[in-house]
């Protein structure tokens, strides 16, 4: 097993590129989505010449058992918010452009009057863009995913209105939306992002939707405890056969939770503690912080305790 090779992991459907190994046995594996998981060697597989040229990868393999199909919206409309399961867990979250015209996608979960940016870039026509993942067990505790299309129009032309759709998932709908994922070959739960070529008022919509969603006065958030412990043996009981990624994914969606409930009960403090181990999710978490804009700083903390093990985090 050297530095290159494509192995897969063990405990999960990941496959990528080792970037680095270290005396100690443990590796670092890059995924398709440029996303770093940290392993031991005994947890993963190198994928053989042989296999791929026999087998194929797994997405080579989704890809020959399934047939695509296109299902366009009327009037060459079809752009979708797509939730593609991974597994029985798990969730990724798409865009998929499956119409002829260009967008700057500008995509965010709500929280009351907080939002986090969750993707803000071009999608071109018959592209499927991944942005997020989620566990399906929380659903109920997702937030509204706001979503706006700006057309990028390259030439002079009748000027294209932009739009924007804001969708609160409920488990009653959810899954009665399964179809058939355009460019991806797999099915997914399909939530169609414009629905007719009307021109839309934004500034109506916006007041529609204001009308729909409940006033923040009306849901009071709870304050969370002024130290949250991020170990993931204290955030989930039977965690021994869990990935590694899945860990990290659950304790990044705690640390976002529970910042966000702290921001929105007016708290002027909160601690996370991380722990050291590979020092991955202090980076994580270090990286999301510096991207907030109500966050007046944050520091290690409680070096006597834990070390460097530990971030506290002012909210301005």
């Amino acid at each position: 097993m050297n530095i290159g090779d494509k192995v897969r992991l063990l405990h999960g459907k990941e496959e990528g590129i080792i970037r680095k190994i270290s005396n100690s046995g443990r590796i670092e594996v890059e995924i398709e989505d440029g996303f770093i998981i940290p392993a031991m060697k005994s947890e993963a597989v190198v994928i053989s010449e042989a296999e791929k040229a026999h087998f194929g990868t797994i997405s080579e393999i989704e890809e020959k058992t399934e047939t695509p199909v296109a299902i366009s919206a009327p009037k060459d409309q079809g752009i979708y918010l797509a939730f593609v399961p991974i597994n029985d867990q798990n969730l990724s979250l798409y865009i998929i452009n499956d119409s002829r015209q260009e967008y700057l996608i500008h995509g965010s979960e709500v929280f009351g009057p907080n939002q986090r940016t969750l993707l803000a870039e071009t999608v071109k026509p018959g592209i499927a863009k991944k942005f997020d993942d989620r566990l399906l067990k929380e659903m109920d505790q997702w937030p509204s995913f706001l979503l706006r299309f700006f057309p990028v129009q390259n030439r002079l032309e009748k000027a294209i209105p932009p739009f924007e759709r804001q969708i609160k998932i409920k488990a009653t709908q959810f899954f009665k939306h399964l179809s058939k994922a355009p460019f991806l070959n797999k099915s997914a739960y399909l939530f169609h992002m414009e629905n007719s070529t009307q021109e839309l008022d934004i500034r109506a919509l916006n007041s529609e939707l204001e009308k729909l969603s409940p006033k923040p006065e009306d849901t009071p958030v709870k304050k969370p405890a002024r130290s949250i412990d991020l170990h993931i043996e204290e955030l989930v009981e039977n965690h021994s056969k869990m990935s590694n990624s899945e860990k990290l994914r659950i304790q990044l969606e705690t640390f976002d939770k529970k910042l966000d409930q702290a921001i929105q009960s007016g708290m002027d403090e909160i601690t996370f503690i991380h722990g050291l181990g590979n020092g991955v999710l202090r980076k994580e978490i270090h990286k999301r912080l510096s991207q907030i804009g109500n966050i007046k700083y944050f520091q290690d903390t409680q070096k006597d305790q834990w070390g460097y093990g530990a971030t506290l985090v002012r909210i301005s």
